[in-house]
């Protein structure tokens, strides 16, 4: 039977044999789990996401939501998957269990999430999104928000939200001009406007919870001003249940390029004069509480990427294994030789396999990521958190929101290439997924802003920490792939790689405090984007070696050619893939000053 969404044969390697996922279940947090308990869940996953939301990915996109009268209705055939959603305790998965969640590993909720995220985004969304607002308040709120809305946050019944951008001040928060005045009671009364909230209003929960960037009054200008408040739509008695209506409205729904199903807004806060809001956390906090959301959210934008990825990815590989189309290339003189299926044509083999590299990639990239945030929290003191290991997750992050929601997208382009015209119409999801997909790499923070945070922060915090047990761990990949004969080519080309990828980044670290700093921050996209490459590079061939050995150990028949293409692609890859990537590092090297440097009427004549 054809694969859907994603490869279950491709998780279970990643988790249980690249990355021994069976060792973090010796820790007592996870008493509860083994690994056919672990796999249960995940199949279970796939089930509800192929046969409840999957069908409704086309229906949703077609419908869209409605505004009307400042409420938003969301396509009818949402509503029983988000129930089913709701009622398998879904959406808190991996909350932990002092919180009211089902405290599962992080690899095991990813792998869920991965086939959510690719059946049908919006819904996923509107199930899970509350789980981040419920976090925060859980680690910043006192005692009574946190009975108040963390439970009905965690279980799906209330919606959450993160209102944070507005009309003049997107990625520049510190400019944002709602405000807040404090109240005799201690609460406050919150003024502004607020755009492209996602889950601003809908109508599959009883309530919505916003948490509110704003600035108290004569607090000072920018980021270090800013506090963060809880805003519910509807206020929320001692009791538990619902009060008042709250003056914070719906103005509008954005008209999007994707992901139609999901509720864009608009939102008026005080339009009546009466926006009660909470203070979260203390005065001028705002921007390191919303933070907390933030990394997860750039997290999980990432793994839209390779969720949207891979299952066009797959539908591409099951239309090609399907069409006939042409003669082999063999017999193209011989008019009666028999049409093929396209799957047997060299470019397309050579596309497939490209999409195939990268998802393979990118899987194992947010997997292992996902792990050593994982084996972090698990720490018992702040003193057991090397430097290193917290720098380098911080590094991870800005390429696994970037690189993966990016080439996640350019995966669906070429699998509606593979379909050829057939692709380029409503008749296929492959381009519905193109147009979902696309919002990945611009929410949660922009291209620009993702590198900018790389070069700024990332590759020298803790005097380069991070950066460094990046090049450490890759080597010891290297080093374990040339005991294997067969792979020794492959494990020199990465070596090489990576040395080139140190000595470039030593270069660009050097011009960013510079006088040429701008120059620097010019090249900072494509150095993010050379950093994923090597990073493919070395996932692939972690792959390969643990492939080799399986190879080795008289695996079963039926697993043969799942462990020789996971060699083959690696070699594909680090040499094709990898090769271009040299040239690009060589593009940062010459350190071209054009876009810096051009005149800005130059751009397009007046």
């Amino acid at each position: 039977m054809a694969q859907q969404l994603a490869d279950k044969r491709d998780i279970d390697f990643v988790l249980w044999e690249q990355l021994n996922g069976e060792d973090i279940l010796k820790n007592k947090r996870y008493q509860d789990f083994t690994k056919k308990t672990c796999d249960m869940i995940i199949s279970e996953a796939r089930s509800l996401a192929i046969k409840e939301l999957l069908p409704t990915l086309k229906q949703g996109d077609e419908e869209g939501v409605v505004f009307k009268n400042g409420t938003v209705t969301v396509p009818e055939c949402f509503h029983r998957p988000f129930e089913l959603m709701k009622k398998g305790e879904w959406s808190n998965l991996m909350v932990p269990a002092e919180m009211g969640g089902q405290g599962a590993p992080q690899g095991i909720g990813a792998a869920a999430s991965e086939y959510f995220m690719a059946a049908n985004w919006a819904v996923n969304c509107y199930s899970t999104m509350g789980v981040g607002t419920a976090i925060m308040i859980g680690l910043f709120g006192t005692p009574d928000q946190q009975n108040m809305y963390v439970p009905k946050l965690i279980s799906s019944e209330w919606g959450g939200t993160m209102l944070l951008t507005e009309p003049d001040a997107g990625s520049d928060v510190g400019a944002l001009t709602t405000t807040a005045k404090k109240n005799p009671d201690g609460t406050y009364s919150l003024s502004g406007n607020k755009i492209f909230i996602t889950n601003g209003e809908h109508d599959l929960a009883g309530n919505i919870i916003h948490p509110v960037l704003a600035r108290i009054e004569n607090d000072p200008a920018g980021t270090k001003g800013i506090s963060i408040f809880i805003v519910p739509k509807y206020l929320v008695n001692p009791d538990g249940s619902l009060g008042d209506r709250n003056d914070i409205f719906c103005t509008g729904v954005e008209e999007k390029h994707g992901i139609h199903g999901s509720a864009t807004c608009s939102l008026s806060m005080g339009s009546k004069g009466n926006c009660v809001g909470f203070l979260l956390g203390k005065e001028r906090q705002g921007m390191e509480i919303m933070f907390h959301m933030m990394n997860d959210a750039r997290l999980h934008s990432g793994l839209q990427g390779l969720a949207c990825g891979s299952a066009a990815y797959l539908l591409a590989v099951n239309y090609a294994k399907e069409r006939i189309q042409g003669r082999d290339l063999a017999d193209m003189a011989n008019r009666d030789a028999k049409s093929i299926p396209i799957i047997q044509h060299p470019d397309v083999r050579r596309n497939l396999l490209r999409m195939k590299a990268y998802v393979s990639g990118m899987r194992s990239f947010y997997y292992y990521t996902a792990l050593c945030g994982e084996k972090l929290n698990l720490l018992t003191s702040a003193e057991d958190k090397t430097p290193a290991d917290e720098a380098f997750f911080d590094l991870l992050t800005p390429i696994i929101k970037e690189y993966m929601a990016v080439i996640g997208h350019d995966i669906c382009i070429q699998a509606i290439q593979v379909f050829g015209g057939a692709g380029y119409t409503k008749d296929y999801l492959v381009e519905q997924y193109a147009r979902d997909c696309k919002i990945a790499s611009i929410y949660e923070g922009t291209s620009g802003i993702q590198a900018m945070d790389l070069l700024a922060r990332k590759i020298g915090a803790k005097k380069g920490a991070g950066f460094g047990k990046l090049i450490q761990e890759i080597h010891s990949t290297i080093a374990r792939a040339k005991e294997i004969e067969t792979l020794v080519p492959l494990a020199e080309k990465l070596e090489s790689a990576t040395s080139r990828l140190s000595e470039i980044t030593a270069i660009l670290g050097q011009k960013a405090v510079s006088i040429e700093f701008k120059t620097a921050f010019a090249h900072s996209l494509p150095y993010l984007h050379i950093t994923g490459d090597v990073i493919m590079a070395w996932m692939l061939l972690w792959r390969a070696v643990t492939a080799s050995h399986q190879l080795n150990n008289d695996c079963k028949k039926k697993d043969l050619s799942f462990y020789n293409g996971q060699i083959k692609t690696a070699e594909f890859f680090i040499r094709t893939e990898l090769m271009i990537t040299l040239g690009k590092m060589a593009a940062i090297e010459e350190g071209c000053a054009a876009a810096i440097e051009i005149e800005d009427d130059s751009f397009a004549s007046a």
